[in-house]
């Protein structure tokens, strides 16, 4: 299968995992796929929580280092960043009201929603004990958890992935602070250390289709049993998901950014799209801000006649903090994946998942896959079943190809906009 695109290998694995799940649900032969087929998906989990910790650390020290100097946070610095975060906020808000309003996983049965509880019971209780836990702290709690008492005890745990990104952004800073003949090999270890765990999540999304496979036929034979019929549910639902998805990330496209470019610039959205067409088509195809970086920098020098200064600055800069895209769909997917089992989260739950979210997706490579690795931050850290990503694998790859586009027309509009606009900069 190595000449065939991998997200088609992704949907052909998919296409087989389904009909093997019914098949051996059909056969009664259930405990086979839990116990020679479901270890395969297991594992390929198991390497994606093993990417999280190093691609966060390294992702953030790379990028906030590569500022050459802190103040290049002055002027334009510190407020491209605020218009990150708040477009950042903003998409995975809107994710959460389009999956709160659409909410594609209560379209399985209230029966296979109950087996799912059932069978993740442990979760649900740990979930209500730790609700119970944070009832009765300080407000300020989390602001203590955040911050580490050991790094590396940190490090030993994704749930703890709020206090790597705070000691990855104190030790970037420490490294600004100090001269350059200083920290150059340290830099330099970090950056290639950086490439090489990219280069790794590359190779374990090679795995993506046996992954996948092997998640989807084990899922459809345990929640099928001995009645294939179950199946179509599941399919319902993960057509509605993926629709949640996309209309969260049209909405992001077609209102957020004409409303933030016609505030902050008076540019006609048609000319702004017409510009950066080509960077979108990039992004879309290639699934990587990094890789599009090129073309968006050329898009918005060529068409919009943004300074160099501005362009050297704020885009790099986008590709590495900014995911609008990914974001939402991580609080899509993470509400998604707690409705198919019955788990209700409350507001204070999605407000952690925005936050969360928020800071994991400043730490996400711009590389395809990547968005994946962070979901299992943001569903660690809500006590959600990560298991439940095998639900969302099948249409990952397409909606990696929009969340993409999402997040690079984010990039340029920002840029246009510190750019144009003389009261930001």
């Amino acid at each position: 299968m190595k000449s065939i695109p991998l997200h088609w290998q992704i949907l052909i694995s998919m296409a087989i995992g389904i009909l093997i799940g019914i098949g051996l649900s059909a056969l009664q032969f259930t405990s086979f796929a839990v116990q020679w087929i479901k270890p395969l998906g297991t594992i390929f989990i198991n390497l994606l929580k093993l990417m999280a910790v190093p691609l966060v650390l390294t992702s953030l020290i790379k990028g906030i280092t590569g500022l050459k100097d802190v103040r290049q946070f002055s002027s334009i610095g510190i407020k491209t960043i605020l218009i990150y975060l708040f477009t950042t906020v903003v998409a995975i808000s809107i994710g959460l009201v389009c999956v709160n309003a659409i909410q594609p996983g209560k379209k399985l049965s209230a029966q296979v929603r109950t087996e799912l509880q059932t069978k993740f019971a442990e979760f649900t209780l740990q979930k209500s004990h730790d609700a119970q836990q944070i009832r009765q702290q300080s407000p300020l709690q989390p602001l203590v958890d955040a911050v580490p008492e050991n790094i590396f005890k940190a490090t030993t745990d994704n749930r703890y992935m709020l206090q790597v990104i705070v000691f990855a952004v104190l030790f970037s800073f420490a490294m600004l602070s100090l001269p350059e003949t200083t920290v150059l090999p340290i830099q330099n270890f970090f950056d290639a250390l950086h490439e090489i765990i990219t280069k790794m999540v590359m190779l374990v999304m090679r795995l993506s289709p046996l992954g996948v496979f092997a998640l989807m036929a084990a899922l459809i034979a345990e929640i099928a049993g001995n009645q294939p019929q179950k199946a179509v549910e599941i399919l319902t639902a993960l057509l509605y998901y993926t629709l949640t998805v996309i209309v969260g990330l049209s909405i992001m496209i077609f209102v957020i950014y004409p409303l933030l470019l016609i505030v902050f610039t008076k540019q006609r959205y048609s000319n702004f799209i017409k510009g950066i067409f080509p960077a979108q088509l990039m992004a879309f195809s290639t699934s990587s801000s990094a890789a599009t970086l090129p073309v968006t920098m050329n898009c918005m020098e060529k068409h919009f006649s943004v300074k160099p200064s501005t362009l050297s600055f704020v885009l790099p800069l986008g590709a590495t903090i900014n995911m609008d895209g990914t974001s939402l769909y991580q609080g899509v997917a993470a509400v998604f994946i707690a409705h198919a089992y019955g788990i209700d989260l409350s507001i204070a739950d999605q407000l952690g998942i925005i936050l969360t979210a928020t800071l994991a997706s400043i730490g996400a490579a711009a590389v395809p896959g990547a968005g994946l690795v962070m979901l299992v931050i943001v569903l660690e850290q809500a006590h959600i079943p990560v298991s439940g990503l095998a639900l969302i694998f099948a249409p990952d790859r397409l909606l990696d190809m929009f969340r993409t586009t999402v997040n690079v027309t984010g990039d340029m509009a920002v840029c246009l906009i510190v750019d144009k606009n003389k009261t930001i900069k």
